[in-house]
């Protein structure tokens, strides 16, 4: 009897210490304030709640209120400060690869691939950026903008065509079929396998508990990106067999840096960078056009000085059909206000993750080393005290600013060596779409749709429009 009282009172001991550790964890100096939640779960399933909402996620706004703009939580077992400071974020940014490295929880390593550019550092991350550079730098964007514009005016005639068009999914089929012709020649309607319909799969789940179980959505999103990878290890496989005489994308680059004696480059790294640039090219974009068009449908203001920017490019030509060129397209002063607040509203980066190599001292708090930094974006971009009525849209409030990529109050694409080097492409697309499509056309809302807000990305799903070809 005294036995079995000795290891009872052993075992609540143990598990009463063990309590006490992981809500009091250790700290060579002064934690931000916060809650570790509950053991092993931490706060992870308040974290995953959707926001149906533009505003800051509950999560962060109830903690922010409570604990103030610097706190310590833990998510999927990891402790976490999360920042929605503009200046410590601005400072996890700047001193990557010091103090800081890139950091996903391991469920994103094993869905984006353990070899992804996010998990690289060091030179291995500067080599695979300058390698996208050759892409989506500004010479590879000149060439492109024909192409774009072209791309763009074929779908827009074809969706006019059409009762009407599911704007999201619209328009991630036509970035992603643009995209993947430039990276990889992969053209939809000469193929016998739909790679984007393994993507579709792969994002559905993206943002889901990791169960890997048949039948749930992690699953389907794991089982998404081994077709998709496994029809891109075909597509190298093949190319390296067959190398083609005359070079023409992405991909025939990479294969002659895999072939190079003394390549740091691997198949499973570049097959890896090829899928998070399919991934991030098409989502991204296609989520920022949506809510672009959403908001010219909701202020009439605001697109008529969108409309006149752009109808004043072909007057001022010899021949107004000709297509635009860079220098006209570098001419949208207006255009770039409006993606700028597109993409502060949008918000399509909710979390930027980091991890401390070092402890740091930030004013009166110590993040200790290993444990993961979450920049929160969302909190930083409607900040009332920096952007005034931060939740109404308003490309005005960019006129006088010099902020067009990354500062302290806009990370809407990162910062620091780790800024989205993708950000001009989409630029690009954006500003190419919406001339094409103001010039020419004008639309009506047939179903407006939802915005379901997550901690990893945003889907607008069912909003519908239906496009009038302007009468010249």
């Amino acid at each position: 009897m005294w036995a079995l009282f000795i290891w009872v009172s052993l075992l609540l001991i143990t598990i009463t210490h063990w309590v006490y550790s992981w809500r009091n964890p250790k700290c060579r100096g002064k934690l931000p304030p916060g809650s570790m939640g509950f053991p092993l779960l931490g706060e992870t399933i308040q974290f995953f709640k959707p926001n149906p909402t533009s505003d800051i996620p509950p999560f962060i706004k109830q903690r922010v209120k409570k604990h103030g703009p610097i706190f310590k939580t833990n998510l999927v077992g990891r402790p976490v400060i999360v920042s929605t400071d503009p200046d410590l974020s601005y400072f996890v940014f700047q001193q990557e690869g010091r103090c800081f490295q890139s950091w996903y929880p391991d469920t994103f390593t094993n869905i984006f691939g353990k070899k992804n550019v996010g998990s690289l550092h060091g030179f291995m991350y500067k080599y695979l950026k300058s390698m996208v550079l050759t892409l989506f730098g500004y010479d590879g964007l000149k060439k492109m903008l024909p192409q774009v514009e072209l791309t763009a005016n074929k779908r827009l005639e074809l969706w006019s065509n059409q009762e009407s068009v599911e704007l999201k999914d619209a328009t991630a089929s036509m970035i992603f079929d643009l995209t993947a012709k430039k990276l990889i020649s992969h053209d939809p309607d000469k193929s016998s396998e739909n790679l984007r319909a393994n993507f579709v799969a792969f994002i559905r789940g993206l943002i889901s508990f990791p169960f890997n179980i048949p039948g749930t959505a992690y699953h389907k999103c794991l089982k998404g990106r081994e077709n998709a990878m496994k029809m891109l290890r075909n597509m190298l496989q093949e190319r390296r067999k067959k190398p083609r005489k005359n070079p023409s994308d992405f991909f025939d680059y990479v294969i002659e840096e895999i072939q190079k004696e003394g390549t740091i480059l691997t198949e499973e790294i570049a097959l890896d960078l090829m899928f998070v640039l399919l991934f991030a090219s098409f989502e991204t974009t296609s989520l920022a056009l949506t809510l672009a068009i959403k908001f010219l449908s909701d202020d009439p203001e605001v697109l008529k000085r969108l409309t006149e920017e752009h109808e004043t490019i072909p007057r001022n030509r010899e021949d107004a059909e000709s297509g635009l060129t860079w220098e006209e397209y570098k001419s949208m002063t207006y255009t770039f206000q409006f993606i700028n607040e597109t993409a502060r509203l949008a918000n399509i980066v909710p979390a930027i993750f980091r991890k401390a190599l070092i402890d740091i001292k930030y004013k009166d708090y110590t993040i200790p080393a290993g444990w993961a930094v979450m920049v929160c974006p969302p909190a930083v971009h409607l900040n009332p005290d920096k952007y005034e009525d931060p939740l109404v849209f308003n490309p005005s409030r960019w006129e006088e600013s010099k902020s067009n990529n990354a500062s302290k109050h806009f990370m809407a694409f990162g910062g620091g060596m780790r800024f989205c080097v993708g950000t001009d492409f989409t630029k690009l697309q954006m500003a190419v779409f919406l001339h094409s499509l103001v010039t020419k056309y004008r639309w009506e809302e047939i179903k407006g749709g939802n915005i379901l807000r997550t901690p990893g990305l945003q889907f607008p799903n069912g909003y519908h429009v239906k496009l009038h070809k302007k009468v010249a």
